[in-house]
């Protein structure tokens, strides 16, 4: 009978990374018996379906459809409603994705229920605790069978953490599985002709952190370093909800009006944000799978953080963490406008098989069983 294994995902960058995993299981159905629960931790369509759509990700057999709320509402929701689908469907093998309230909330309902249980992006630390993803990752790794790595400092952080190197496998990056398979269709996109832009004339951006839009001060150097930014070429950015109503309530929605060419978009697609992002001078954000995406497409990117879970973006790829003070993050912007950002190369493994080295790594362990 075929190995039931239940791929979880809830929020919209665990789409990229379960897409390739879903398809590279169903190529094995001797083995492999693949069910996917979308949690609806992201449940608007912009934020959900149309990425299933445009990633060719089959519609979830089980949708949960927990919405939002806070951290600890949304956990103790997804906890309960996996519950009973765990009890019910009684997989062999709960598999996890990235750093999301869904990770760890499905995470801890499968070692309850006794069901074995991988994660895929362990290993990744960017030791700060008051980031919530970073409590999603200690908790998932700490209580997974299969600690599925995309890098091999994520292997040494986990060695050294006590986990033991039967359950650490270095496979690579599923989100980049996702980027190289569908180039075809992105470069397809027209959306650069919507926004009247060209190639290398103009930066991408995202911002979104707690970290960065709930303080006034942060939130403040932060504009008026795009301000400066905003003299030498278009900004694009999908701003988030939380981003925009803080502008307004902190006595910034002059300042922020008053930049001439930024262009302030409602949430994209897939395609037409890679296709953005490929053709971009740079990117500006403080996303987590921007850095690694950047630095696969050789896109110089500034991490408005003060830290990165993501460390080999930095080391062997083309991100800079900037932090959030104006005058570094506009020394940065400098160092990119004037041609002298660092080339970078891609990390070991993030060429488009990560996928299929986690389901050749269950075929092993269940060929073994």
């Amino acid at each position: 009978m075929p190995f039931k294994i239940m791929c979880v995902a809830g929020a919209r960058p665990n789409f990229m990374k379960i897409g390739p995993i879903m398809k590279a299981l169903k190529k094995e159905p001797s083995y492999f018996d693949p069910v996917l629960v979308h949690t609806g931790q992201h449940y608007d369509y912009k934020m959900s379906q149309i990425f299933f759509d445009e990633l060719q990700i089959d519609p979830p057999e089980i949708f949960l459809n927990v919405g939002s709320g806070t951290h600890a509402e949304q956990t103790a929701r997804i906890m309960t409603s996996f519950e009973e689908v765990v009890v019910e469907q009684q997989p062999d093998l709960v598999l996890v994705v990235g750093d999301v309230n869904s990770t760890a909330a499905c995470a801890m309902v499968a070692k309850k229920c006794h069901v074995m249980l991988a994660h895929v992006e362990a290993g990744l630390r960017s030791f700060d605790r008051k980031m919530p993803e970073e409590i999603n990752r200690l908790v998932t790794d700490a209580i997974s069978d299969f600690l599925y790595t995309t890098s091999r400092d994520a292997d040494e952080q986990l060695a050294k953490e006590g986990h033991p190197d039967s359950g650490i496998v270095f496979v690579g990056n599923c989100m980049i599985d996702t980027l190289l398979a569908l180039q075809p269709q992105v470069d397809q996109s027209t959306i650069k002709e919507k926004f009247k832009v060209k190639t290398g004339e103009y930066a991408l951006m995202t911002l979104h952190r707690p970290s960065n839009v709930d303080d006034p001060k942060v939130l403040g150097g932060i504009l008026e370093a795009l301000s400066y930014l905003d003299a030498h070429m278009p900004i694009i950015c999908p701003i988030h909800p939380r981003t925009r109503k803080n502008i307004r309530e902190f006595g910034y929605q002059d300042r922020f009006e008053s930049m001439q060419q930024f262009m302030d978009i409602e949430p994209l697609g897939y395609l037409d944000f890679v296709n953005l992002m490929k053709n971009a001078a740079m990117v500006i954000t403080d996303s987590g799978g921007l850095q690694e995406e950047s630095t696969v497409l050789g896109i110089p990117c500034l991490t408005l953080r003060e830290n990165t879970e993501r460390p080999i973006t930095i080391t062997e790829g083309t991100n800079y963490l900037v932090g959030v003070k104006k005058d570094k993050i506009i020394d940065s912007i400098k160092t990119v406008l004037e041609g002298n950002a660092k080339k970078g190369n891609i990390p070991e493994y993030w060429d488009g098989k990560a996928a299929e080295r986690i389901a050749e790594h269950l075929k092993n362990f269940i060929a073994k069983s």
